[in-house]
């Protein structure tokens, strides 16, 4: 499995960005992961097979949402009232069941990165 994110971009605090995740082959499970300058990575959110089945972080509940279009291999991170605190280097990632860890994750995109400014 091939994974490529893309979407990330400078916004200003306050504002949205969508980020996407492309795979090349089927997917049961996709996580976003973030890591900002000197810290660790950290869970984001992920999405199950047909998308019913969902996990956000609590860093990001109530504005961030995580969608997929199974038909297009497609996973979505929509990110809304950015803080400038959201500002990182975000990737996607594919596994077998829904996990906060990281190295639970054997599937890996290159990061993209979002800049929020204050």
């Amino acid at each position: 499995v091939q994974l490529q994110a893309s979407g990330g971009g400078l916004v200003q605090a306050g504002g949205s960005l969508r980020l996407s995740c492309t795979a090349s082959g089927r997917t049961f499970i996709v996580a976003w992961f973030r890591q900002a300058p000197g810290k660790e990575r950290e869970f984001v959110g992920a999405v199950a097979w047909t998308g019913v089945i969902t996990r956000i972080g609590d860093s990001v509940k109530d504005r961030f949402a995580i969608s997929r279009d199974d038909a297009k291999n497609m996973v979505y991170l929509q990110m809304n009232s950015l803080k400038p605190e959201d500002t990182a280097l975000y990737y996607c990632a594919a596994g077998g069941s829904i996990e906060t860890e990281d190295f639970k994750y054997p599937f890996w995109g290159q990061g993209t990165l979002v800049t929020v400014s204050s």
